[in-house]
């Protein structure tokens, strides 16, 4: 229902104002449409070192000149979880569930979050992600 759009190029978030007035919660767009786009900065999310060079890029002949910049699924997901919220941790068990991200890859994503993070935030990401993964682990009688 909603996407986070978010500028390269928008140091005074003008372009994510204009986002959240054109495309909005509550916009005409999203009563006729049913979904809407909120205007984020690319700062507001908490993402591991490396992740610009990491983003997918899409186009297609309908989107004529604009190139548009997907988060790599386990950075989305890694960002998910750094803000810490039930639906997030909802969201990221459903990707690992569907197979669409890898838990080792997973881990090591946790593992390059920004030095000036709180070290505790990463403790807590591989605790969940470990306790995820020992819930689904197959079962393996005892002999």
């Amino acid at each position: 229902m909603e996407v986070d759009l978010a500028y390269f190029d928008d140091p005074t978030e003008e372009k994510a104002d204009a986002v959240d007035g054109a495309i909005g919660e509550l916009s005409p767009f999203h009563e006729m449409n049913g979904v809407y786009a909120q205007g984020v900065s690319v700062r507001t999310a908490v993402l591991p070192e490396g992740w610009r060079g990491r983003v997918v890029p899409w186009s297609n002949q309908s989107t004529g000149r604009a190139l548009a910049a997907f988060l790599e699924p386990h950075d989305c997901v890694v960002s998910k979880l750094v803000a810490y919220r039930e639906k997030d941790f909802e969201f990221a068990a459903a990707m690992l569930e569907s197979g669409l991200i890898d838990p080792t890859i997973l881990a090591g994503r946790i593992d390059r979050l920004p030095a000036s993070l709180d070290p505790l935030v990463q403790k807590r990401l591989h605790s969940w992600l470990k306790a995820w993964v020992d819930r689904h682990r197959p079962h393996r009688p005892d002999p």
